[in-house]
């Protein structure tokens, strides 16, 4: 028996949202039903993607939720226009459905908006009055924006209301929504946010990553999830073990598509989505847009909108103070101990390193100095890491170290600062790390260690740093131009609470 049945006679139930058939749209979307087409021609040019997989025999399914409220529709191009532009939304693409100001506006069911004000959200983000509208059509969607931009709702609202219009799961069948991310923290985020908001219509997920026992993750899927929320190696596990497959999937969402090539996951995402049926609904989620992921895009989605919050090019969050101190390898740990001294006031402090030997060697020294750190990094084990969240996020700890594990999908409610011990191996990891702190809304702090090691990265971090409005120091600018940094280094980090224009030590 399925497991909705339980609820037919439920006004509110899974069922009622859907036609007696299965087939039928959710209550508050009219009917406005686009079926897949088998005879849907495949793109070579502009920017669209061949996708050779044969559409014959496959079932049909519903992607077109839309209905454009009248306070939407009653907007002048003029009005859209301005809009955007207060909230630095840029798009491209045919047929753009205008923004949407209020939840109200973008015509979720009530399941749905239930959620929404049971989580107190009172508006929707930049990225969410965009994405929505395009989500919900149905139609391929590249999404740009900044860590902390609210995109993960972005994309799960609509995958909810996808799910639900499709026929229900039989025994043996995949999910019907993918969600790919690069790392099991972001994936674990993501999957609670599905749990939390799919709720009130029973949708069940399950988050599949490596590191951790297989079987809880195999007996998920062998009872049947509606999303499925993994990273890209052990879903691949998954799928040559026959654990579950992806005949299902027909909304596929890449989260973090930057982070995921930097990892090289470019083979395992290509395998994955071979075995996607073409006319699935792709959405596409990055923080920035170089070439790779540019390339990957082009292969995998078909003639999208594009939806860019802020600019293409990198930068920081403007909520966030950036200070940067040139200092010698073995100035570091004097200095980030004078530092703490400085700012620990028991809020919380990410600390990130490039290396796990180097986050084990500094939490150790610094615990045997008395200050409560603990640390995170890839070689240990599940377990362990999410004790460690723990004990950072409930402040019993309020410090922790971390390689870049921590650097994307990390969602820490109230971080106050983050220091890069060692600087990262590119501008775009320094942009996500420091994007810890300054989330939904709140300030934040980062300090930056910059040693002649990385001066080969100080023309890109100066131009971040004045684009978010930052004082760059003279020894900083000096290094930008070519100079070889003071042999001593300067004497410390700006003064934190007079502003950007005095200096002083830490001490």
């Amino acid at each position: 028996m399925s497991r909705y049945d339980s609820r037919s006679g439920d006004p509110t139930s899974y069922r009622d949202r859907r036609s007696d058939s299965g087939l039928g749209a959710p209550t508050g979307f009219g009917g406005s039903v686009q079926h897949s087409s088998s005879n849907r021609r495949d793109h070579d040019d502009g920017g669209s993607p061949k996708r050779n997989l044969s559409l014959d025999g496959l079932p049909h399914f519903e992607k077109n939720f839309y209905i454009e409220s009248p306070a939407v529709r009653a907007m002048t191009d003029a009005e859209v226009n301005e809009y955007r532009q207060q909230r630095e939304i840029t798009v491209e693409g045919r047929d753009i459905p205008k923004p949407v100001k209020t939840f109200q506006d973008a015509g979720f069911p009530e399941y749905v908006m239930q959620e929404i004000t049971k989580a107190g959200f009172t508006e929707p983000t930049p990225i969410q009055s965009q994405g929505w509208p395009m989500a919900l059509k149905g139609r391929d969607l590249i999404g740009i924006a900044e860590t902390g931009s609210g995109k993960t709702l972005a994309y799960l609202l609509p995958a909810i209301v996808h799910v639900n219009a499709q026929p229900i799961l039989d025994p043996g069948d995949g999910p019907i929504v993918l969600v790919l991310a690069p790392t099991r923290e972001l994936a674990v985020q993501i999957q609670q946010e599905a749990t939390k908001f799919g709720a009130s219509s029973r949708i069940k997920s399950t988050c599949i990553y490596g590191g951790v026992p297989k079987g809880p993750q195999v007996r998920d899927l062998q009872k049947g999830v509606e999303i499925v929320i993994a990273t890209p190696g052990r879903l691949i596990d998954m799928l040559e073990s026959n654990h579950t497959n992806l005949q299902r999937v027909t909304y596929l969402v890449l989260d973090e598509a930057d982070r995921m090539l930097d990892m090289g996951f470019d083979p395992q995402l290509r395998k994955i989505v071979s075995q996607i049926r073409p006319d699935r609904q792709t959405l596409y989620w990055s923080a920035t847009w170089p070439k790779e992921v540019e390339q990957l895009a082009r292969k995998f989605l078909y003639n999208p909108y594009k939806v860019i919050i802020g600019s293409e090019d990198l930068k920081a969050n403007h909520a966030i103070r950036q200070y940067v101190d040139i200092v010698s390898e073995k100035q570091k740990y004097d200095k980030l101990v004078k530092l703490l001294e400085d700012i620990m006031d028991g809020s919380r402090i990410l600390i990130f390193m490039d290396t796990k030997k180097g986050c084990d060697q500094i939490t150790r020294q610094l615990r045997m100095d008395g200050w409560p750190a603990l640390s995170i990094h890839g070689d240990k084990s599940q377990a362990e890491r999410d004790w460690v969240l723990s004990e950072f996020k409930s402040g019993k700890s309020p410090i922790m170290t971390a390689t870049d594990v921590a650097a994307r999908g990390l969602d820490v409610k109230d971080v106050k600062y983050v220091i890069n011990y060692d600087f990262p191996g590119s501008l775009e990891d320094y942009v996500h790390r420091i994007g810890r702190t300054g989330r939904a809304g709140a300030k934040g702090t980062a300090y930056t260690f910059f040693t002649a090691a990385n001066a080969r990265f100080a023309k890109e971090l100066i131009a971040i740093l004045e684009e978010a409005g930052q004082k760059v120091s003279p020894e900083l600018a000096a290094m930008g131009r070519g100079a070889p940094p003071p042999p001593s280094g300067p004497r410390g980090f700006q003064d934190r609470g007079r502003g950007y224009g005095s200096s002083r030590p830490w001490s």
